[in-house]
Order: C-alpha cells, then sequence, then structure tokens
C-alpha cells in the first residue's frame, strides 16, 4: 500500500460508504475487523447522527475507518424545472398517499457543524463526495491525523484534489452504483454521456497525479480487483458487492432487487435525486427519468417521502435501487467471510496471470 494508507487497511478492499442506511455500523465494523476498510456515510443524516454512528463503530471495532461527507451544493439555476417536476409527480402522490417533500431544504447537508465534529474528535479517513474540500480544510483534517480522500470522475477533477491536498482519491468509473461522486452536475459536464469507464479513468488519473488511487465502479469479484490493481490502483472500494450482506442497513426490497430477474439492467438517471446516479430501472425511473431537471439535492429532497412510502408499503417500483453494473455478481455472505473471499479469488487471479506469463516466457 502506498504511504498514505499504509498501516491503515490490511487488504486492498474498501467498503463504499453508501448514504441511505446501508452502510451502517455494524457492516464498516465487520469489513474493518476482517482486514479491510470499512466507512460510514454521513450523508443526508443530521450531524448529531453521525456523531452516533461514529460512537457506536467504535463500540464495535478499534480497526481503522472512514466517514464520507457530502460537500455544500450552490443553489439550483432550475427552480421553475423543478417545480414542474413537482407537478409530474402529482399521480406519485395520489399512488403512496404521501405529499412530496421540501424542495427547499439545506443544500449543504450541515457540512460544517460535521467537519467541526471530525476535527474535534479525529477518525483515520474522511472522504468527501460532489466536490473538493478547500486546502484549508485539507491540511486541518491532516493535523488531527486523518487522512482524506476525494471521490473523481475525471482527470481534471484528480488534478484539482491533489492541488488541494487530498492524500488519496477515490476514483469511480460509470459502472458504479449510486451517485456519480464527481464535482459538477452541469448537464454539459456530468456522467450522463461523458463519464468514464473504470480502467480508462484509472490509466487517465494515474498519467495525471502522484497520490494513491482507490478505484471504484461496478466490482464484485477478486479477479476484478486484480484487474484495477494491475492498471495502477493501490486498493478497490466495492458498493453493491456489500449492500446484500446481512449486516448492511439496506432495505430487505433493495438487497432482493440485486439478483431479481426482473430487473435485469441499470441505468444512470436523475429521477429520484436530481443528480446522476446508478440504479435498477423500474417503473419510476422508467416514467420520470427523462424529465427529471439537473437539481441536486432539491428534486432528493422533493422525492424523500414517496420513495420512503414505496418501501413501506413493499413496492420496489417506486424506490431508489442503486445498484451498479455487476448487480447480478452479488453474494449474500457476511461481511466479513465476503472479503476473505474476496482475497482468495484475488489471489487466484494473481497465481493464474502469473502461470500465464511464466508459461508465455517459457514457450
Amino acid at each position: 500500500m502506498p504511504s498514505a494508507l499504509t498501516g491503515l487497511f490490511r487488504y486492498p478492499i474498501a467498503q463504499a460508504p453508501m448514504a441511505g442506511g446501508a452502510s451502517c455500523p455494524p457492516l464498516a465494523a465487520a469489513v474493518s475487523a476482517a482486514g479491510g476498510l470499512g466507512s460510514l456515510a454521513a450523508g443526508y443524516k443530521t450531524p448529531e447522527a453521525m456523531y452516533e454512528e461514529i460512537r457506536q463503530l467504535r463500540g464495535l471495532t478499534d480497526r481503522p475507518f472512514g466517514v464520507n461527507l457530502f460537500m455544500p451544493q450552490p443553489p439550483t439555476p432550475y427552480p421553475l424545472a423543478v417545480e414542474v417536476y413537482g407537478e409530474r409527480l402529482a399521480g406519485e402522490v395520489t399512488r403512496y398517499a404521501t405529499p412530496l417533500g421540501d424542495s427547499g431544504a439545506s443544500v449543504d447537508d450541515a457540512y460544517e457543524a460535521k467537519l467541526a465534529i471530525l476535527l474535534d474528535d479525529p477518525v483515520p479517513v474522511v472522504s468527501f463526495t460532489f466536490g473538493c474540500p478547500t486546502r484549508e480544510v485539507l491540511d486541518a483534517l491532516a493535523r488531527a491525523g486523518t487522512r482524506t480522500v476525494v471521490t473523481v470522475t475525471s482527470p481534471v477533477e484528480a488534478q484539482t484534489a491533489e492541488w488541494a491536498g487530498a492524500d488519496a482519491l477515490c476514483v469511480q468509473g460509470v459502472e458504479a452504483g449510486g451517485h456519480q461522486g464527481g464535482f459538477s452536475n452541469d448537464p454539459a459536464e456530468d456522467g450522463m454521456g461523458a463519464a468514464f469507464g473504470l480502467l480508462s479513468l484509472i490509466a487517465l488519473v494515474r498519467a495525471t497525479v502522484r497520490i494513491p488511487v482507490i478505484a471504484a465502479g461496478g466490482l464484485m469479484r477478486g479477479a476484478q480487483i486484480a484487474a484495477v490493481l494491475a492498471a495502477g490502483a493501490s486498493a478497490a472500494q466495492l458498493g453493491t458487492a456489500f449492500l446484500v450482506t446481512p449486516e448492511s442497513g439496506a432495505n430487505a426490497l433493495h438487497k432482493g432487487a440485486m439478483t431479481d430477474p426482473m430487473f435485469g439492467r441499470t441505468e444512470l438517471t436523475r429521477a429520484f435525486s436530481g443528480r446522476p446516479a446508478r440504479g435498477l430501472v423500474n417503473r419510476f425511473i422508467r416514467e420520470h427519468g427523462p424529465y427529471a431537471p439537473a437539481a441536486y439535492p432539491q428534486l432528493h429532497h422533493l422525492t424523500s417521502g414517496l420513495r420512503k412510502a414505496a418501501a413501506q408499503q413493499g413496492d420496489p417500483q417506486g424506490m431508489a435501487l442503486w445498484a451498479g453494473q455487476g448487480h447480478r455478481l452479488a453474494r449474500e455472505l457476511p461481511a466479513g467471510q465476503l472479503v476473505e473471499t474476496l482475497m482468495a479469488e484475488l489471489d487466484t487471479a494473481r497465481a493464474a496471470l502469473h502461470a500465464e506469463v511464466s508459461g508465455g516466457e517459457a514457450r
């Protein structure tokens, strides 16, 4: 492992911080205890709830772990489009007998308050999504003994994060489930059509920056981890693979949908949040995705109640079923066992490659 990550975790496997409940303390603790890097997702939580989850996690393991923060977002330039989209959802309001949420709710996700807690009571790793912190913030975390990781989806973002002082990058390919974690939500720049595949992105980023890379996007098997390590990554980050574990806090309907033949493919959509996110294609995405404006987190707040009501009523067709492109390979193993299985597969893939190369040289 490179110097910025040395000693933090035994295996080159990180569990993605999945906002919305999946990345709970039991999951993060199980992954860290098994030798990977477990992570909590502070997104959409209050500062108090984040602090409580950190306290719980520390009670479950003494191994290093990470906490992920969402960067504050600018006001939407499309307020009228949000209003029109809300009118379009009138049928969903009737279907689930629940009102739309307040699209004018906070856009900063209590960033400053959460950051203050993490500076006052430091954790081993803090990662950032939807933007890059200032050098002052990253330097302050470094002085507190915290390593920092910034999520990037392009070489330009990678260079920005390196210049700002990040210790490492989470390089996210378009295959990844959930939100594309890049800096911009501009339709001309985001991942709805211009995003990079993971292997190409790793190569481009490695040619641009010198800090370590954690690869993310559609990774479900040890052989894929071997591929991204060979491409220049220092570790692999997996989300969907851990979402179906018993320790995950994801809704049971969400877990079951990963391997349900009814949900055959994934798609990038703004339907639920106003920002590109990859999920299993369901009725909500088909009916509303093409009309959703680039307005995050306004649409997230607008549809929050609908998504919760759909889950409570047992209807996956109205839920945000975030999933990476490899979702059909999900395995319902305990998280610690999954880490060990992935490492065994990684070792097998490395051995097979070594044998192939050695055989080729002999011939």
